[in-house]
């Protein structure tokens, strides 16, 4: 009971804090927060409070190679805006979303290699995005209700994905953490108001994200087996800020020029 009551407390904190701060900068650093492991982190760390360290280090692994499947999505999302609506787009990168956590669940690598690999997909994501001007007129602001629903899925899908974790097992608990559900929401918003190149904007920002988590999950696989939850999170924590503080630096740059 403690631990659930933590999660009702914890979840909305985190999510609602970052929703916030996401519509006070804009879209493109809303991308880039939710990048962040708000979900994730927490799902990872009450797994760890119910479960063995090797089960939580087993998940963490998984979340990292989940990874993979977010760049597939951004990218597929970003490229199919460029051509057909956002019912078209958001199909078509959710199924190669699951497509590729389908794939990966049947196969598992070594923790070094997973995260060069997701570290390159995120830079070759970079590179591949499409890039165009984003239409500043007509902008338009998210309803009233738009963080209390945000609050809502996420402390929901962080109670549900840890209440069956020991069904599903720690592998594949850990890559269905990495469901984009926020950026999706930031994703459809911005390509129907702003058009696909906003859209795309907000992929890019999520992509810049990942940098810190990546780096949050590498820290915590290499310490959880071996020092306490404190240690291990609170180190994992401090990497991916301070990542996301040099992915935020050179997002600015890019956007001044």
């Amino acid at each position: 009971m403690n631990i659930f009551v933590l999660k009702l407390i914890l979840a909305p904190i985190i999510i609602g804090s970052a929703s916030l701060a996401g519509r006070r900068w804009g879209p493109a650093v809303s991308g880039w927060i939710v990048g962040m492991p708000l979900t994730s982190g927490p799902v990872i760390f009450f797994v760890a409070l119910s479960h063995s360290s090797a089960f939580a280090a087993n998940a963490a692994l998984g979340v990292l190679s989940g990874g993979l499947s977010l760049v597939a999505y951004a990218l597929t999302y970003s490229w199919l805006a460029v051509k057909f609506r956002w019912q078209i787009a958001i199909t078509g990168s959710l199924l190669v979303f699951a497509t590729s956590t389908t794939i990966l669940q049947n196969f598992t690598f070594p923790l070094l290699p997973v995260f060069f690999m997701v570290a390159t997909a995120i830079v070759l994501g970079l590179l591949f995005m499409p890039n165009d001007t984003v239409a500043k007129e007509g902008e338009a602001k998210p309803g009233k209700w738009d963080i209390p629903i945000r609050i809502l899925i996420g402390t929901s899908f962080i109670l549900l994905l840890t209440g069956i974790a020991p069904l599903i097992g720690s592998r594949l608990t850990g890559l269905l953490t990495t469901i984009p559900l926020y950026v999706t929401i930031l994703a459809v918003f911005a390509h129907r108001h702003q058009g696909p190149a906003a859209a795309a904007h907000v992929l890019r920002g999520l992509l810049y994200g990942m940098f810190a988590f990546t780096g949050f999950f590498i820290v915590l696989s290499l310490l959880i087996e071996k020092t306490s939850l404190a240690v291990s999170f609170g180190a994992a924590v401090l990497t991916a800020l301070v990542i996301q503080g040099s992915s935020l630096m050179i997002l600015n740059l890019l956007h001044r020029k």
